[in-house]
């Protein structure tokens, strides 16, 4: 059980100081979550820091490679817009 960083991760580093096993790291390209260190913050918290505080939709998954802030959550943009949006580019 561990979460992981996709390739939307912006490098801002602020899940790093949040996690509270310390178990995220800068590298490259993306951050990395280390699983041996990750317990989802299931203990700790309600909800997984890292997400919590993330700006970026679809850079923090869970280990069956949902997002934890997908499409729209952030932003509030229905995802069938954003695909209607980038379509038109």
């Amino acid at each position: 059980m561990a979460l992981s960083i996709t390739e939307a991760c912006i490098n801002c580093w602020a899940c790093a100081g949040v996690c509270p096993n310390q178990a995220i790291h800068a590298d490259d390209p993306v951050f990395v979550i280390e699983p041996e260190k990750c317990t989802e913050c299931m203990a700790e918290f309600p909800e997984a820091q890292c997400a919590a505080i993330c700006p970026v939709e679809c850079a923090i998954v869970d280990e069956l490679g949902a997002a934890l802030n997908p499409p729209g959550s952030l932003t509030g943009i229905p995802p069938a817009r954003l695909r209607a949006l980038s379509e038109a580019v």
